[in-house]
Parts: C-alpha cells; structure tokens; sequence
C-alpha cells in the first residue's frame, strides 16, 4: 500500500500533505488532551508494532506493496487520534530511513493508513461493539474495512495520475496505471491477502484483552 516516490505528481503530493498538516495538528492536540502518562508506553508500542507489521508486505504490480497495519488495533486501544500519531510515525520512518514509501508520498500514505483506516476501522468497531459486547467481532470487520478502504484510496490517489498527467500525446508522465487497472490490483490483493491478515491479527488481541480482563486498554470514546 505504500506509495513510492514517482507515481504522483507533485501537486498530488502537495494536496496531500496540506491534506494531513491539519489532522496532525489536531491529533497531536487531542492526544495532549486525552492520553495519560502511563498510556506513552503504549502509543509508542503501537508505533513499533505498526512499524514492523507494515515491513512484512508483498509487491503489488503497480508499484505499491500489500501488507497490514494495525491501524485499527491501535485505535481500540489509544483512540483514532492516537493511532494516527502512532501509523505516521511509523510511515515517516520507513520512509526517511528504509525507503519504503516516498518521501514525497509521506502525506498520501499517511492519509490512507493513518486516517482513513483508523478513523473508519474504529467507527465500524464501535459501531458493532456498542456497549462493549462484540468487541473480537467488531474489531475483526473493522480491521478489514479500514485497511480495504485505505488501499482503495491508495488505487485511486495513483490510479487518477495517467488522466490528469500525461504529455501531449497520453504518455503518462507519472502511474502509468489507470484506474482500470490499479483498483482491481490493490484491492484483489487486500481483500483476500492483507485484509484477512490485518482481521486475524487484530481479532486475536482483542480477544487476548478481553479474556484477560483488561477493560483499562480499552478507549474509552467518552472520557
């Protein structure tokens, strides 16, 4: 799902960095306001596991990569505000440091993967464990629908550059990939590969929690 360097035109990237410097700044603010001391430890766990489950992906013809997240997991935990600090930490990173991801798609993959699939993964798990029953559910098709639909925005962020830039004559001039193309790849690759995996995962430590009668590692979206 990681976007390289190349594939979208700078004024796409521009758009998505102005896109993300006001959710960044309104995370941070939130995260000030709601995480306690002792959560730290977690928000920078969360970071370090999304950092190394993202690592495990598997190329994608395209350009882009398959893998998981944790995205939503870390949003059950420390909140969407929280995850989304965690996921862009760990994007930047592999970005700066490891190459994975552009520097100049920084912005779109941090959109993707961390806010849209947090924010979503975490509105359809609460929206099916409402009072705390169903959390393995919920977080099972949450975690699936959140990272679905961040790769469906990946498909589409580079999939749209071929009809909006192109010379003279329709060579592309960034994603040569259409988005005939691009969407059936990403999300043939996510819905049966990385979706299931990002479920699995995030299904068996919720459960974990939940048997282990851990309600404080829980968020709680009203406090």
């Amino acid at each position: 799902m990681h976007i390289p360097d190349g594939y979208l035109s700078p004024s796409t990237s521009v758009v998505m960095y102005a896109a993300m410097v006001p959710v960044w700044g309104m995370a941070v603010k939130k995260v000030k306001e709601s995480l306690k001391s002792k959560q730290v430890p977690l928000l920078a766990l969360a970071a370090a596991f999304s950092f190394v489950i993202m690592m495990f992906n598997v190329p994608i013809p395209g350009g882009t990569t398959g893998h998981a997240v944790g995205g939503t997991l870390a949003a059950i935990v420390l909140g969407p505000w929280a995850a989304c600090i965690a996921v862009s930490i760990a994007l930047i990173i592999q970005a700066l440091i490891f190459g994975d991801g552009g520097i100049w798609a920084i912005g779109a993959n941090c959109f993707n993967m961390a806010f849209v699939l947090p924010f979503l993964g975490y509105a359809v798990y609460r929206a099916i464990s409402a009072g705390g029953r169903n959390r393995v559910l919920g977080s099972v098709i949450g975690s699936y629908v959140g990272l679905n639909a961040a790769a469906f925005c990946a498909a589409v962020e580079f999939g749209i550059q071929p009809a909006l830039f192109h010379t003279a004559a329709g060579a592309p001039l960034y994603c040569p990939y259409g988005l005939a193309q691009a969407i059936p790849a990403m999300m043939f690759a996510h819905l049966t590969v990385a979706g299931p995996i990002e479920a699995v995962i995030t299904g068996i430590v919720v459960y974990y929690l939940q048997r282990s009668a851990e309600e404080s590692l829980f968020y709680n979206a009203t406090a």
